[in-house]
């Protein structure tokens, strides 16, 4: 069972660090189930996401496909993110996300 981790809200809270809008692109290939990684996302690694596209199929319990996720994060954060992935041999592809703000 996963359980959150309120050292990380804590730290979050205290220090306010500069924080960047991603658009982050995972490659789902069969070695970990869907919900599970936007669990651990959200929950370990307490990072708040939006889905923006998902394209899974599940073949015999295993999910395979695609989805892209827009995350707000700090640097520390999303590099505890893509230790995560690496780890666990998900290709990932992170683009970001300039919004134009018009007067």
């Amino acid at each position: 069972m996963i359980t959150p981790n309120p050292g990380l809200q804590v730290l979050q809270n205290t220090i306010n660090l500069p924080k960047k809008e991603l658009l982050l692109e995972i490659e789902l290939n069969g070695k970990m189930k869907f919900e599970h990684l936007m669990n651990t996302i959200y929950n370990q690694l307490g990072i708040c996401h939006r889905v923006l596209s998902a394209n899974v199929e599940y073949v015999n319990g295993y999910s395979f496909g695609s989805v892209q996720l827009y995350i707000n994060v700090s640097s520390e954060d999303f590099q505890q993110l893509e230790i995560y992935l690496n780890k666990n041999k998900l290709m990932n592809t992170t683009v970001e996300y300039i919004c134009r703000k018009y007067f």
